[in-house]
């Protein structure tokens, strides 16, 4: 599968090309992390490893891109907004191919929340292709809030050959006091 060091982000676009009306803001967010000096974040962008592709590319041209990203990737990090589980084009596929051809974990992020401690409960956000891979138990995830050190922390440890214990996986709230997160 080559060099499987990238972090592939998905999240849901809303069919918007305006930054701050999606969850592509988050995206964004993940890439100002990495480059603030001031911050310790860093991650490998998987969708830097291919051809760029722009909004007039064909479909085709689009899902070779998707799957060569996927393919050269360690996790995918999913971020799960108010919409995303409207999606009914890219995200879904973007979760089966993940899943099911590249078998890597999902970071699970959610920008609504400050801690998770029982995934089942946001079962309500999850987009059918997630939830199906819950409710069969193929999937390994890590749901986790939308928050630096979770994101710095998951990136760093999960990857094909070291995946969440389960589909509902997540941190425990010691984890989030290290972090700062909760008292």
């Amino acid at each position: 599968m080559g060099n499987r060091t990238g972090t592939y982000v998905a999240f849901h676009a809303e069919g918007s090309s305006d930054p701050t009306a999606s969850d592509i803001k988050y995206y964004r967010l993940l890439k100002a992390w990495h480059i603030n000096e001031d911050t310790e974040f860093s991650f490998t962008d998987s969708h830097e490893k291919t051809a760029a592709v722009r909004d007039t590319s064909s479909r085709a041209t689009l899902l070779l891109r998707l799957k060569a990203r996927l393919r050269l990737s360690k996790n995918m990090v999913l971020i799960i907004g108010k919409t995303t589980r409207y999606d009914r084009d890219w995200v879904p596929f973007e979760i089966e191919y993940a899943i099911d051809s590249c078998a890597i974990p999902i970071i699970a992020a959610y920008p609504d929340y400050e801690y998770i401690l029982s995934p089942g409960d946001l079962s309500h956000l999850w987009p059918i292709a997630l939830a199906k891979r819950i409710n069969d138990q193929s999937a390994r995830i890590i749901h986790i809030p939308f928050k630096q050190e979770p994101i710095k922390d998951a990136v760093r440890r999960f990857s094909p050959t070291e995946l969440p214990p389960d589909c509902l996986s997540y941190y425990t709230i010691d984890a989030y006091k290290n972090w700062g997160i909760v008292r």
